[in-house]
This record gives structure tokens, sequence and C-alpha cells, in this order.
């Protein structure tokens, strides 16, 4: 089935570089949440192509669906991941989406078409990039660990959002060998399956932003929890990423979230 998400992310790609390169109209969703024509676009172009492929699945699109819980099954579909990278014209932007099932993260798309990286995970079967098959870090400590984070559209808003983006850099910054913000969570996601970055958490995403990076790195190998190291689901509001052999001391050292 993975196979039918390859030449709809190509497709749905021209149009992100059309963009990218071009120009078009941003607004903002509120006060740092940008949106653009093309995420709108992309959006209304992958939704009929998702259905043909998948005519028995909801699908959950970043710029329309308007609920605030998520079901355990479901297509979720981010058009642009990376608005604001896509407005600076920064190049680590992707189209994402992902296949879940009863919780469980089964298919998995992450398109970076001004990289030209496409990365694709089926369970049981692996994750790629390009085809080449990804596999995690070989760290085993934080001191030798790369991370990655992103920091929510809700630092504006949210005192307690803002205190975890704090809080935890300052426990684990001196810990590790650095941290990265590139923005863009699926992508961050990829390259902790590809074993670029060692682990990745942050808070406040939605199921689009993390959907198809989830299966990346369960099927390179790694391990996703929540930051107190329980099962990840849809409608939680922290995740962590890592290798694995790093996760304990990940989850033990991040810092608190209420």
């Amino acid at each position: 089935m993975i196979m039918q998400l390859e030449p709809i992310l190509k497709e749905a790609g021209e149009l992100l570089k059309e963009g990218f390169y071009g120009a078009f109209k941003t607004q903002y969703k509120d006060k740092a949440d940008l949106v653009t024509e093309y995420d709108v676009l992309i959006e209304k172009f992958l939704m009929p192509k998702l259905k043909g492929a998948y005519p028995n699945d909801e699908i959950f699109g970043e710029e329309s669906y308007k609920g605030n819980t998520f079901p355990k099954s479901g297509i979720f579909v981010d058009p642009i991941d990376g608005t604001t990278n896509f407005v600076h014209r920064l190049p680590h932007v992707g189209i994402s989406v992902g296949v879940w099932r009863d919780g469980k993260a089964v298919e998995g798309g992450v398109y970076n078409p001004i990289l030209d990286e496409m990365y694709l995970a089926q369970k049981g079967s692996g994750a790629f990039c390009n085809g080449t098959r990804l596999h995690v870090s070989q760290s085993t400590t934080l001191q030798e660990a790369l991370l990655a984070t992103g920091f929510p559209y809700t630092k504006n808003s949210s005192p307690m959002d803002l205190g975890f983006v704090l809080n935890s850099m300052t426990n684990l910054l001196p810990l590790v060998r650095d941290l990265r913000r590139y923005g863009a969570a699926s992508l961050d996601l990829c390259l902790v399956a590809k074993g670029t970055f060692d682990g990745f958490y942050e808070i406040n995403l939605k199921p689009w932003d993390v959907a198809a990076g989830i299966v990346m790195v369960e099927e390179a190998g790694g391990k996703v929890t929540t930051h107190e190291g329980g099962a990840y689901d849809m409608n939680d509001r922290t995740i962590i990423a890592s290798n694995g052999a790093i996760h304990e001391a990940l989850v033990n050292e991040i810092g608190f979230y209420e």
C-alpha cells in the first residue's frame, strides 16, 4: 500500500516547489502560526488522491479539520510541515502523510521536494529514504547525543508551554552534545530514523505533524513515547522519539509538563 504514497507525494511536491520558488499570499492563523495559499492548495490536491488510494479511511488535514480531538484510526495530512521555513525560503520543509489504525502507526510518507528526499515507511517492512534503508543511531549516552526539538506556536499564549520549552532546554543542554531546532517535526523524526539526530522531543504537536514520522522512527529501530515514557497517543501533548538506547535517560532528564 505504501507505494501508492510515493507518486502522490511527488506530484504534490511540484506544487510546493512552485510556491517555494515563486510568490504566494500569507496570513496568520494566530499570533505566530502562518498559513499560505499553498498550504491550502496542496491539501486540496491531496484529499481526493488519498481518498482514492485509501477509500475506507477518514482523512484529517491540518487546514481543513476543525475538531480538537482525534480518533485512533485515520490518515493525517500536513500539506506543508515547516510553513514558516517555507515563507522564509528555508529548505527544511515537507509534505507529510501518516496512516494510523487502532492507535498504531502503520504507514507514512514524508517528502521534502526542495532537497528531493522521499521518506517512506510501512509497519513490518522498514523505513527508507530514496530507497536506502534507515537505521537509528548507535549512541548510548546523552553526552554523545545530538537532539532536535521545536517551539510550539502556543509559546506566545501558554506560560506552561513556554515553561516546558525553557525548562527542558535548561535540563538537557548541559548533558547532551547539542540541540537543534529546524522547525518541521515530521522531518525531524525522519532524521531520528536516519540516525542524524539521536533524539527529538516537542510539546503541543498535532497528529499531522508526527503521524508519518513515528512509523519512520519505529521501523528504523527507534522508540516513541510521551515525555513520561508511556505509549504515545494522537491526543497526547508531548512526544519523545529516540534511537531507543538513550530513551530512558532522555525521559528522566527532560523535566515535567503539567
